[in-house]
C-alpha cells in the first residue's frame, strides 16, 4: 500500500519505528520484537538505515520486506544519502523493487564526526529527486522534519523554507524528529501550514523510560525539555521503576493531547522494545480509529 493513501483514509495514522540489530546474527531478535509489536495494529512500520550508510552491511531492505511478508504490515524503508554514491542509491532502489517495497523515507542521515564522507548528495531533497528520477514514481517518498528546527539551520523559519524544497522534490508525507513539548509542535505546524506546506505531518514520539536515554536522546535530537518533563525526571531520579512508569505516562499524555488536537499521525519510536510500545498503545488506543 502507498503510505500517502493511508492519510487520506484515516486520522490519525498510527505507525511504529524499529531499527536493524547491530549484528546480522541477531535477526531473530527483530522478528520477535515485531511479532509482539503487531499487537499494536500499526498502520505501517518504518525501518531505519544503518549508521553511516554502509550499503554492504545494511539489512534495512531485508527487514522491511520480512515485516511486510510475515506480518502483513506495510513498511517504509529508510534510505540515507550522506555517505552514498549514486550507484549505492541505484542499488538500494533496485533492492526495494525486488522486495516489493513501495515506500521509502528519504534522509540525509547523521554525519559521524571525523568520518570521511562522499558528499555526492548534500541534502535529503537531492536524494528525493534522485529517487523520483530512478523509479518514476514507483516509490512513495516520505521525509523528516524538525519541530524545533534542524540543528544546522539558522532559524525555525529558515528550516521550514528548506522543508519546502523537500515537498517540491516529491516528499508526500513528513514525520517529525522526536519532541517532548507539544506546544513547540503546534507552533511548528502553524508556521508550516502558513508557509504552504500541506502534506500530512506525523508527530514523532519517544517514551523515555531510562535515565540513560535522556542525555543521549536530547543530544541527538536537539529537543527541548519542558518543565513537566524535567519535573517528572527529577521526581524519579533515583527510582528506575518509577521513571519507567512515569515515562510511559508522559508519552501517553503527549499522544492523547496531540490526537485531541487533530494531529495527522503518531509515529512511535519503539527502540525495538515492544513492552513499552504496547503499554503506550494501550493508553491511547481508545482514540485511534
Amino acid at each position: 500500500m502507498r503510505i500517502p493513501e493511508l492519510y487520506k483514509e484515516k486520522k490519525p495514522v498510527f505507525s511504529l519505528e524499529v531499527f536493524p540489530p547491530k549484528r546480522k546474527t541477531n535477526k531473530e531478535s527483530i522478528h520477535a520484537a515485531v511479532e509482539r509489536l503487531a499487537e499494536c495494529r500499526p498502520d505501517f512500520i518504518s525501518v531505519t538505515y544503518g549508521a553511516g550508510g554502509n550499503i554492504a552491511d545494511n539489512s534495512t531492505c531485508e527487514i522491511a520486506s520480512s515485516i511486510k511478508k510475515d506480518f502483513g504490515i506495510e513498511t517504509v524503508a529508510h534510505l540515507t544519502c550522506v555517505n552514498s554514491t549514486r550507484e549505492d542509491v541505484k542499488e538500494m532502489i533496485g533492492r526495494f523493487a525486488e522486495s516489493d517495497i513501495e515506500n521509502v523515507m528519504a534522509l540525509r542521515g547523521d554525519i559521524v564526526p571525523g568520518e570521511n564522507i562522499r558528499r555526492e548528495y548534500r541534502h535529503a531533497n537531492e536524494l528525493a529527486i534522485e529517487i523520483q528520477r530512478m523509479c518514476n514514481d514507483q516509490l512513495q517518498i516520505l521525509g523528516a522534519c524538525y519541530p524545533e528546527g534542524h540543528y544546522q539551520s539558522e532559524s525555525l523559519d529558515s528550516d521550514i523554507q528548506n522543508l519546502k524544497y523537500k515537498i517540491g522534490a516529491g516528499v508526500q508525507v513528513l514525520i517529525t524528529q522526536l519532541f517532548f513539548d507539544n506546544e513547540a509542535f503546534y507552533d511548528f505546524l502553524d508556521r508550516a501550514r502558513s508557509a504552504g506546506i500541506n502534506v500530512p505531518i506525523s508527530a514523532g514520539i519517544m517514551p523515555i523510560v531510562k535515565s540513560s536515554q535522556i542525555e543521549k536522546t536530547v543530544q541527538l535530537s536537539g529537543a527541548s525539555l519542558p518543565h513537566e518533563f524535567t519535573a517528572m525526571v527529577g521526581r524519579n531520579e533515583h527510582d528506575p521503576e518509577g521513571l519507567y512508569e512515569a515515562g510511559i505516562d508522559f508519552a501517553v499524555g503527549q499522544i492523547r493531547d496531540l490526537i485531541e488536537h487533530g494531529v495527522d499521525g503518531i509515529h512511535l519510536y519503539t527502540m525495538n522494545d515492544p513492552r513499552v510500545a504496547i503499554r503506550v498503545w494501550k493508553g491511547v488506543k481508545d482514540l485511534l480509529p
